[in-house]
């Protein structure tokens, strides 16, 4: 998609904090962390939201849930961390492509 966000992020147009990249995922930091650790996991092909999820990205989706724990340790969470998925305009998503925000560290905030 040519006016996504995070396409252009992973064509290299714009450039970012990359954590962790395969061949399927890649990983940033935030621009406007909410917490003291604040990544976005996104996968490489465009998909607009978890509404628009197919079987054809079952194993992209199983990746990325396998891949959070192991980047959450990398990142020195070993007592925890959080993961969120925001869907769609109601749910607070603001850019139209699928991505896992991974939460953590001392400045967590909490659900009241």
């Amino acid at each position: 998609m040519s006016d996504c966000l995070f396409c252009k992020i992973i064509a290299g147009d714009i450039p970012s904090d990359k954590v962790y990249e395969d061949d399927q995922v890649l990983v940033f930091k935030d621009i406007n962390p909410k917490a003291e650790v604040h990544l976005l996991m996104i996968p490489k092909a465009h998909v607009a939201s978890l509404d628009e999820l197919t079987a054809e990205h079952d194993a992209v989706i199983a990746h990325m849930m396998r891949t959070l724990p192991k980047l959450a340790k990398e990142q020195g969470l070993a007592d925890g961390f959080r993961t969120i998925i925001n869907t769609g305009k109601g749910g607070g998503q603001v850019v139209f492509h699928l991505h896992a925000h991974l939460l953590g560290g001392n400045n967590l905030p909490g659900f009241e």
